[in-house]
């Protein structure tokens, strides 16, 4: 079976960002950002399995516009909580980096799809 570069990307970005938020939440430190930041960074992962049993090239196309959207989100999640908390921890650096080559990843497919449609 092919490895799945994105999928196995977005997983582990996923546990990730759901370690960073229950942190952020056990020190008292941030809600309904956390909160916003779950949603959209667990959503990413999933359009993009959702792609995977997609019914044609427009519905995969969909679906990975989606988690395109869905990473730009929790890229701004993220700079809010970073500039927000003045000083940044390594973890929160690394979500901000994993996020922006998802970003990449993700603009780059999307491209290809456009043109092959």
């Amino acid at each position: 079976m092919k490895k799945n570069i994105i999928a196995d990307k977005t997983f582990h970005f996923s546990v990730g960002i759901m370690d960073y938020v229950n942190e952020l939440k056990a020190n008292q430190k941030e809600y309904i950002i956390s909160n916003q930041l779950l949603r959209s960074g667990t959503s990413i992962g999933a359009n993009i399995s959702e792609a995977q049993s997609a019914v044609s090239k427009r519905d995969f196309s969909n679906k990975m516009m989606i988690a395109l959207k869905e990473a730009n989100e929790t890229q701004y999640w993220l700079k809010l909580l970073n500039e927000a908390n003045g000083s940044s921890s390594q973890k929160l650096k690394i979500l901000i980096f994993e996020c922006e080559e998802i970003i990449k990843i993700l603009r780059s497919i999307n491209l290809s799809i456009k043109k092959s449609l």
